[in-house]
């Protein structure tokens, strides 16, 4: 199991931070590093992701977890190699706390771990464009 993780305070309130990251419209307009959504979010549904760590490469993500405005799940791959990205959000005194994780498993793991870029910044180029959006809508 491999994992890549990221948290950033969000001066808005959860609710509002829900609302971005279940647009995808939203998503794909601001700069979060996903270039393309095939579909909507919602509870149950799949759609097609292309991203800007991934090149011109759609994933097929399932959201196997819809619990708003508190978390949400997707779920990408088979046993070969699978990706689980959590979302939660918890409020705080001034806002919301977004983290955001995805952990990796499958029997090719290894071998495909060794492939991929770092998504680090990518998390956190996601993390920022919401916190950017959203509190620029509250304020």
């Amino acid at each position: 199991m491999k994992q890549v993780s990221i948290t950033r305070d969000i001066a808005a309130p959860p609710e509002a931070v829900w609302a971005a990251i279940t647009d995808a419209e939203t998503l794909v307009r601001l700069d979060t590093g996903i270039t393309g959504i095939d579909g909507s979010i919602g509870a149950g549904r799949s759609f097609g992701l292309r991203a800007e760590a991934s090149g011109s490469r759609t994933f097929r993500i399932t959201v196997s977890d819809f619990d708003a405005p508190r978390r949400m799940e997707w779920r990408s791959g088979n046993a070969v190699f699978r990706g689980v990205r959590v979302f939660t959000l918890t409020p705080t005194a001034t806002g919301t706390r977004l983290d955001m994780t995805e952990t990796f498993t499958g029997l090719m793991l290894s071998l495909i771990w060794r492939t991929m870029p770092d998504l680090t910044p990518s998390f956190a180029q996601f993390a920022a464009a919401i916190a950017a959006h959203t509190e620029r809508k509250a304020a």
